[in-house]
């Protein structure tokens, strides 16, 4: 398995795709990521961080499971109140933020809007780790807005911090994270509840 994730994240290296990416992609953290990226399959000397390598291919792949999936995740949503917009984070929040938008707005009989999220992460440059990144401008705002925000894996949290300052800064406010594994096992971040269908816990 770990030879596996050595060779698909220096593939994906190979095209160019940021650590912040790479981690998202192979739902690892970006200190993995980092790390895969450096490894050389045959010879595996330096020791892995501790982490968990997420695949959910299975519902990722069909259409129906991760409507399932979004359907359960706006039922935990809406324990928090009716929200305007749902937020996605990319690249794989974005599935299921889209398909949640169209439940609550059945659930609620309220209009829900989709906006997107690109974290800071997915930056070439990098420099800076204390920017944070944008929401798009191509879909819909957060401004005055009651907002879910949506990823498929909290690894530590850092994201999701990102997402809430920049939603606030901008004028909305955030309701809740809902995520599909949460690898930290927190139940809130930044004082936002945080929901999520499977929470991994270290013993």
């Amino acid at each position: 398995m770990k030879t596996k994730l050595i060779q698909k994240a220096q593939e994906l290296r190979e095209h160019g795709f940021t650590t912040g990416e790479i981690a998202d992609e192979l739902n690892v953290s970006m200190d993995t990521a980092r790390w895969l990226t450096l490894q050389k399959a045959e010879e595996e000397k330096v020791d892995a961080p501790v982490d968990f390598a997420i695949n959910w291919n299975s519902i990722g792949g069909n259409s129906t499971r991760l409507s399932y999936v979004s359907g359960a995740l706006s039922d935990m949503a809406l324990s928090h109140g009716e929200a305007d917009i749902v937020l996605g984070i990319a690249v794989s929040g974005i599935p299921f933020a889209t398909v949640m938008a169209e439940f609550l707005e059945e659930m609620t009989g309220l209009d829900t809007s989709l906006a997107i999220f690109h974290p800071n992460k997915h930056r070439k440059d990098q420099d800076n780790t204390d920017d944070e990144g944008t929401i798009s401008t191509n879909f819909g705002s957060v401004k005055d807005k009651k907002v879910i925000i949506v990823d498929d894996v909290i690894t530590s949290g850092k994201t999701a911090r990102e997402v809430i300052h920049t939603v606030k800064d901008q004028g909305g406010e955030p309701l809740c994270v809902t995520v599909l594994i949460d690898k930290a096992g927190l139940s809130e971040i930044e004082d936002i509840p945080v929901e999520s269908l499977i929470k991994v816990s270290r013993l």
